[in-house]
């Protein structure tokens, strides 16, 4: 059986993925590393953070050339999957 189901995405495309958990030393890093197992080539200026106003929280947005829905949905399995990850944007 095949998947029929369509993405409105047309890929390649520009993508922004962000993930919000509890500001950590670490919290960045993890993110990041995950994202780059699923985009080999991100670029470090394509990471930005930002601290939640009372500073419990971070959340971390990468913007990258997406290729598929495959890869998309695989990154935001392994986001959401992660202990750390609270929300996946």
């Amino acid at each position: 059986m095949s998947d029929t189901r369509k993405s409105a995405l047309e890929f390649p495309c520009q993508f922004p993925v962000k993930a919000i958990g509890r500001d950590t030393d670490e919290f960045e890093a993890i993110v990041t590393e995950i994202i780059r197992r699923h985009v080999p080539d991100l670029s470090d200026d394509a990471v930005t953070t930002r601290s939640s106003s009372g500073g419990k929280y971070l959340s971390v947005t990468a913007t990258f050339i997406a290729e598929s829905q495959e890869q998309l949905d695989a990154m935001y399995y392994e986001l959401s999957s992660h202990e750390q990850v609270l929300m996946v944007l």
